[in-house]
Order: C-alpha cells, then sequence, then structure tokens
C-alpha cells in the first residue's frame, strides 16, 4: 500500500514537473526576447550611471586642482616678503608642484572611459596621486619657524 501511494505521488510530481516545463517554441522565443530587452536596459542603466560617476569624479579633480592652483598663488603672494634665497627655494619648489598639478589635469582631460575595472584603477591610482600633490602643497605652505 505505501509503495503504490509512494509511485503515484512520485508518478504525478514527475508528470507535473514535464507538463509545466513545456513551453511552445513561439513562448520560448517571447521569453527570450523578453530577457534581452531587460539585459539591454539594465546595460544602458550601467553605462549611464558608469557616464556620471566619471563626470562626477572629474568636476571633484577640477575643483581640487582649481584649489592647488589658489595655493600657488596665494604662497606666491606671501613668499614675496621672504628673503632672496628662500624666494628662490620656494620658486623652484612651486615650479615643480605647478607642473605636477598641470600633470594630474591633463591626466584627467585625456581619460577615455573605456572599462569599469580600468576606471577603478585610474580612479584610485589619480585618488593617490592627488592626495600626494595635496599633502605637497600643505607641507610647502606651512611655515616651518623654529
Amino acid at each position: 500500500m505505501k509503495k503504490s501511494i509512494l509511485t503515484i505521488v512520485a508518478s504525478a510530481f514527475v508528470a507535473g514537473v514535464i507538463l509545466s516545463s513545456c513551453n511552445t517554441p513561439a513562448q520560448k522565443v517571447e521569453n527570450a526576447e523578453e530577457n534581452v530587452v531587460a539585459a539591454k536596459e539594465d546595460l544602458n542603466d550601467a553605462n549611464e550611471a558608469y557616464k556620471k560617476e566619471i563626470d562626477s569624479y572629474r568636476k571633484e579633480a577640477d575643483e581640487r586642482i582649481a584649489a592647488n592652483n589658489k595655493s600657488i598663488a596665494e604662497f606666491n603672494a606671501r613668499i614675496a616678503l621672504e628673503k632672496k634665497d628662500a624666494q628662490d627655494d620656494y620658486r623652484r619648489q612651486i615650479a615643480t608642484l605647478e607642473q605636477k598639478n598641470t600633470d594630474m589635469k591633463k591626466k584627467m582631460d585625456d581619460y577615455q572611459a573605456d572599462g569599469k575595472d580600468k576606471w577603478e584603477k585610474f580612479k584610485t591610482e589619480f585618488g593617490h596621486d592627488m592626495d600626494e600633490l595635496g599633502k605637497a602643497f600643505k607641507d610647502l605652505t606651512v611655515k616651518n619657524v623654529k
């Protein structure tokens, strides 16, 4: 008795699975088309978010570069009161930092969006370089009085 009930239940289960998985070719094509449309929409959304992130990061980098330029201008005005030897040393340091700042701007302007992985790598390296440049500006503008 138990075997016959178990056999009937198993047979019903197998029949249910077989019948529920049967799709006509037209249904399969329709499902595939829906999946393709959904995938394209997801891809478009992801690309749009990626481009917005790049634009946002570019604006942030431009603001940091502009802040560095402002620091250079302020420091140039401040060193006019220093001794001639100190002025020459500061001007050399400023020229070096100014060149690095210009190089960073060019690096950001020249970046071409070519993949999320490359963008993440670029953003990490660029952020580190900008942090180092900002630290160098801060170290230069702090007056070391002993």
